[in-house]
Formats: structure tokens, sequence, C-alpha cells
């Protein structure tokens, strides 16, 4: 790895902490964000002369803070002073100090940053595109395909949230327990949505990756907030049993290995066993959800010890009342491959055809639809599905594993 790439991985691994270090600091968006991007600049300057610092947050969070502080102290000098009564010490001690208590809470930056960014005044899309962007760091294209939306539509709702906050002046301030219940569901999607980003980074020790262990230890504080939420049991189940999976998830040359091929023996079983338990206490509570059915399907992939015991009636079933409880393309596209392995490629092609026009731009709706065709020896439909997804590929990963079908085709063509 280059310096300039290890550079830019520490600093998107370092994002969420100093943001929400520095907004701590000054209570304003924009001074915050201008003062991690001036710590960046001062990195890729200072960082290859000098080498890497012993931590790269603390370090960008001190950076940013005394640029912060230039900024605010010219600011001011160009700004008349307030009436006396204004900056007289005349605040109430007791209430800062129920404050204080009542933001015990949120001891971690990233976690209030969360719950700041999911303010009600914003709607629920916006929230979670400026907590991803602002927390997060990740780009505009990167949140678009979360949401399957394009470019410019997400600019635009995430331009619009940041205005919202600016110009209805939205507190930058820790919610109350109600204020914390009503933004709970957008905090736990926004949660997810960096754990997908971190998971589909194809080398486990990037610091990419290491976004699935941020997003985990951000479930686990929330849990600890929420001890009897089954949603939340549900999302930390789910992303435990999917980070199982990592150390077998790609080969040495950085292909994706599909999930009936992984050597199940790299499956880590501290967090199976620790999720399949959060499943099973989730599902006494009776309040089933989107993360508990998601979770439950995961539980059934990791109760099989060879893919040949899978139970795909049980993973179509729970598809199924995901479908109905949170219609999604997306869901209905990941139900096709347990309707495959049930009742054929055909019955899978039927289910997804419906979807062709709202995820023509969906890399895995392409190669999904290429393996059915190729299943059925359609392989002149099925090499056009590939060659669509490879255009969508988001990553080199995937983009490999779509040239491993192309290569197969080609195969059995010349074996002919």
């Amino acid at each position: 790895m280059t310096d300039l790439a290890w550079i830019d991985a520490a600093l998107v691994s370092a994002r969420p902490q100093a943001v929400a270090a520095l907004l701590r600091y000054f209570r304003d968006l924009d001074l915050a964000e201008e003062a991690y991007q001036d710590a960046c600049l001062r990195a890729l300057k200072n960082w290859p002369q000098n080498g890497p610092p012993r931590d790269a947050a603390a370090w960008l969070i001190m950076v940013g803070r005394n640029a912060a502080i230039d900024v605010t102290r010219r600011r001011a000098k160009q700004t008349a002073l307030p009436d006396e009564d204004q900056i007289s010490d005349l605040s109430d001690v007791e209430a800062e100090v129920v404050q204080r208590l009542d933001e015990a809470d949120y001891r971690d930056d990233v976690l209030r940053l969360l719950f700041i960014c999911c303010h009600p005044d914003l709607p629920a899309t916006q929230q979670v595109a400026l907590a991803l962007r602002i927390v997060s760091g990740l780009t505009v294209p990167q949140i678009a395909r979360a949401f399957l939306v394009g470019e410019s539509a997400m600019e635009q709702r995430i331009t619009r949230a940041k205005a919202k906050v600016a110009g209805a002046g939205v507190p930058f301030e820790a919610p109350d327990a109600v204020e914390r219940a009503e933004r709970l569901a957008s905090v736990a999607a926004m949660i997810y949505l960096v754990f997908n980003e971190g998971y589909s980074a194809a080398d486990p020790a990037s610091d990419r990756a290491a976004l699935c262990d941020e997003a985990i230890r951000l479930a686990r504080l929330l849990l600890r907030m929420y001890p009897a939420e089954p949603e939340i049991m549900g999302l930390l189940a789910l992303m435990l049993l999917q980070h199982s999976r990592i150390a077998a998830r790609f080969d040495a040359e950085g292909a994706a290995i599909l999930l009936e091929d992984q050597n199940r023996k790299l499956w880590k079983r501290p967090l199976i066993q620790e999720g399949l338990a959060l499943i099973d206490k989730a599902i006494r509570a009776r309040k089933p959800g989107a993360y508990q059915i998601q979770a439950a399907i995961a539980g059934l992939h990791a109760r099989a010890e060879t893919p040949d015991e899978t139970d795909w009636a049980g993973i179509d079933a729970l598809y199924a009342s995901l479908e109905q409880r949170a219609p999604s393309p997306v869901v209905t596209l990941n139900r096709s491959v347990a309707l495959a392995k049930l009742s054929g490629p055909q019955a899978a092609l039927d289910l997804i055809a419906p979807l062709t026009e709202r995820l023509d731009g969906y890399f895995y709706f392409h190669g999904a639809r290429g393996s059915y065709l190729m299943q059925l020896g359609r392989n002149a439909e099925a090499r056009e599905a590939f060659n669509r997804a490879i255009a969508l590929a988001n990553t080199p990963a995937e983009a490999a594993t779509i040239r491993d079908y192309l290569d197969k085709i080609a195969a059995g063509a010349a074996q002919k």
C-alpha cells in the first residue's frame, strides 16, 4: 500500500470519532466538517514526511480543534461584542448538572452524533443520508448505491438536510429519553448501512472493513441503552452472524466466494453463538421486525454445517414474511435465491422478472439473473446479464466473481 493509500484509509477510519469530537467541542456542523477537512489536508502534508502518528484520530481531533479555534477567533474579531447581560454568567448550575446526568448514555461521541443527525425535523431519508455523510464520511455515490437512487437525487437530499439544519436552527444537543426513542429506527438503519459499507471490502484487514467492527460496537452501545428492544437485538445479531463469515468470504486474490462454497470451518463460532442467542432472546418478545427476520435468515445459514443441510424452505418463508413487513425489490431478489433452491432457476427468474426496471442499475440483480440463465443453459442471455453486472460492479472483487461465471460459460462452449 502506498503512503497516500495508507493515509486515505486512516482518514476514513478516524473520521467518525474525529468529527463527532469536533462537533461536541464547537456545536457547529459546518465548522466541525471544515476543521476535519483542514486536519486531513495537514495530515496529507505532514504524515508522509514525519511518519504516521501513534493515534490518527487523536491527532486529527487536536489539529482540527486548533484550526477551528483559529477560525472562531478570526470571526470573533469581526463581530461586535453582545450586551453585558448576554455574556454574564447567569446560568442555572443545577440545570447543567441534570443535563450532564441525562447525557450519561452519550459517553461515546459517535453514538451521540448519530442521534443528533437523526433529528425529527428532517425526513427519514435525509436523516440517514446526512448521518452517513457526516459521521462515516461515505461519498455521495456510496450513499446513493445504498438507497438505490441516483447520485444527483442523493446530493439534493444531503444538501436539503444541511440547509434544514442551518436554516431551522436544529439544536446539536443530546436528545432526551423520549426523543431518543423516536430516533431509534433511523439510528439503527444508519448503523446497518455503515456495516454494509465495511462488509463489501475484500480485505478483512483494511480500514474500510473495520467499519463492520465500528457498526457492531455502536450496536452494542445502542443495546446497552435499550436492553429490552428486540429490533436492536435483531440488528446486532444480524451483523454478528454476517461478520462471522469474514475470513471465508474472499479468496487470496480478493475474489468473492459464494456462501455455499465457503469453508465453514473458518466461520467465527463465538460470533455465531452470540448472534443465535440474541435471536432466541428477541423472538421471545413476540414483536417481530425486519432486523429480527433478517437475523433469523442468517441464523438458518449459520446453523447448517454443510450447504446441503440449509433449511431453504424456512429461509423462503422468512423472506416472504419480510416482503410483507418491509417490501423491497432487494428483498424479493434475495428471496429468489431460496426459491431457486426449492423450485429451480426458472421459478427464480419468473419471480424477479417484474423487478427489471427498478433494479436495472443494481449489480446483484444482473449477477443473480445471469446465474439463473446459466443454470438453464441460456448462455447467450447469461453472458449479456453478466456483462451488465460487470459494468455495475462496485469493487474489483464483485467484477472478479462475475468473470468467473463468464469463464465457465466460455469453457463449456469450448468443450462442445
